[in-house]
């Protein structure tokens, strides 16, 4: 009997989206199965690499990812080019880096020129991505979707905040959208559900979850592609059943690690190789959550992750993908040196082997034998000579602990001057910290009353003039009621002295003609 698969089966699937425009555009999604999972369903599509350029040379990218675009980083529609031409980029994914408002705050019209350079340049989906400040981002993405009205430009990220002004932009120009979330399943449902209600298309509609490095930042993404996914597919949510997007090469190449050089992080290996294996994994995990669209930057990480889609889609083993090529010079990292000594004994031989013993002490050599001394003539004792010597050593002894005794004195003394010398400078730090402190406390409180009381001043001001405003309308609708009333009672008597009958008319008005003559005269009044 055949082996075979348990099939889950889904009642959802995941719609398909158009990029670009013409013979160039390409789709993504429609799957009906998990990531790969052929055997259960479909991936009609393969996912989509685009390469990252920047509208402007990027000054702290790693040397390793900027060796393959040296010559080409002052020119975005160059850089393109060579992305696609060299490299086979899908997509290129233009970043707006220069329009940062806390960096150059380049204008929209900057931008959508440079945007206009590029698509001359390539004959792929452009991606516009902005800087995530969610105003500028509308200012910006608003004048380029005008600009380049109809090429079906892929524009984000859009959030909560800006979707509306974004969205209609897309809308109205024929653009894609990037609906953007921070990594929340309810987060990017609901961003979704905004732009359905603003009437923008959901078959040009791609998600970005939020994408994260190695790491717990890709862990956590990894969780929610993999939830948003499986309300897709298994529970039939519509709401999110779109294609993904994930801007990793920025994420991965910001972190230090593929910053470090040999001489840094020795350990870590070959920082170009390091690099580049570190974007290769991030594209492969999100690969497998789901990721239908993926933002990179290193070619040789493009390279192999192409290899490794068709490898999952078709079969087949890995032995012909080539492996990196470098760009920049070898590293010699000594690894071998640079280890620790290994400790072959075993644990249990080292308890119980016996405490060495001390050595024994080298026999002291021996004393030559005095030699005999010449016969002197006999002399008379001297007692007195002979006890100075013992006198002198007493003195010697006396003066040796003297001197000790001073010295550990002031030794001593010493020690005490210092530790006073270092609490009195502690003591004083902590009074000038202290000082410093209620000072600052005492201006950030000075500066809090002026302007709460500016702020009361202001407000007592506004509500002064709204009442003064108010008095004279009041004023002047009371003349108003004064004249109209002047004007009646001039009325009536000039009736009265016409002799005017006052008798009822013979048509009578309706109950409903007198309530309106009734309100005209009211509003008459007012």
């Amino acid at each position: 009997m055949a082996f075979e698969f348990y099939k889950e089966s889904y009642s959802g699937a995941v719609k398909e989206v158009s990029l670009g425009k013409g013979d160039n555009a390409v789709t993504v999604g429609g799957e009906t199965c998990y990531p790969f999972y052929q055997f259960e369903g479909e991936m009609p599509h393969k996912p989509k690499i685009a390469m990252e350029v920047w509208d402007m040379k990027p000054d702290e990218w790693a040397e390793a990812v900027l060796k393959p675009f040296e010559d080409v980083l002052d020119d975005p529609a160059a850089w393109a080019k060579r992305c696609v031409d060299e490299y086979g980029a899908d997509m290129i994914a233009l970043e707006l880096r220069s329009t940062d408002p806390n960096d150059k705050d380049a204008s929209p019209e900057e931008a959508a020129a440079t945007v206009k350079k590029v698509l001359a340049a390539i004959n792929v989906p452009l991606i516009i991505w902005g800087t995530a400040s969610p105003q500028k981002d509308e200012e910006v993405l608003k004048k380029i979707a005008e600009e380049c009205q109809g090429e079906n430009l892929i524009l984000g990220p859009v959030e909560d905040s800006n979707h509306k002004g974004i969205g209609a932009a897309a809308m109205g120009f024929g653009h894609t959208v990037i609906s953007s979330s921070p990594i929340d399943v309810n987060l990017a449902k609901q961003v979704n559900i905004l732009l359905e209600n603003l009437g923008m298309p959901m078959e040009r509609v791609i998600v970005d979850p939020t994408t994260g490095g190695l790491g717990y930042g890709m862990e956590y993404s990894y969780s929610v592609m993999e939830r948003l996914r499986m309300a897709a597919m298994a529970q039939g949510d519509d709401k999110l059943q779109f294609p993904m997007i994930n801007n990793l090469g920025f994420e991965v190449w910001k972190s230090k690690e593929t910053k470090l050089k040999a001489d840094e992080a020795p350990t870590l290996g070959d920082p170009e190789r390091r690099g580049i294996l570190m974007e290769s994994v991030g594209a492969v995990s999100y690969l497998m959550a789901g990721s239908d669209v993926l933002i990179m930057r290193h070619p040789e990480a493009v390279r192999m992750t192409k290899a490794f889609i068709d490898l999952g889609l078709s079969g087949g083993t890995g032995d012909a993908v080539a492996p990196i090529t470098k760009k920049l010079d070898d590293v010699d990292i000594d690894l071998l040196a640079l280890s620790p000594a290994p400790d072959l004994t075993i644990e249990e031989k080292k308890a119980a082997a016996p405490a060495k013993k001390a050595a024994p002490k080298a026999p002291a050599a021996p004393k030559e034998a005095p030699k005999p001394a010449a016969p002197k003539a006999e002399a008379k004792p001297a007692p007195a000579a002979e006890a100075k010597p013992e006198a002198d050593k007493a003195v010697t002894e006396a003066e040796l602990q003297a001197k000790a005794e001073a010295d550990a004195k002031a030794k001593a003394d010493a020690e005490v001057r210092a530790k006073a010398d270092a609490e009195a400078k502690a003591k004083a730090e902590a009074e000038a910290k202290a000082k410093a402190e209620a000072d600052a406390q005492a201006k950030a409180e000075a500066e809090a009353k002026a302007k709460a009381d500016a702020e009361e001043a202001a407000k007592k001001a506004e509500v002064a003039a709204r009442e003064a405003e108010e008095d004279a309308v009041r004023q002047a609708r009371a003349k108003e009621r004064e004249e109209h009333q002047k004007q009646l009672a001039a009325e009536r008597a000039q009736k009265a002295a016409s002799g005017e009958s006052m008798t009822p008319a013979s048509v009578q008005k309706s109950q409903l003609d007198r309530l309106v003559e009734k309100i005209d005269w009211v509003n008459g009044r007012l």
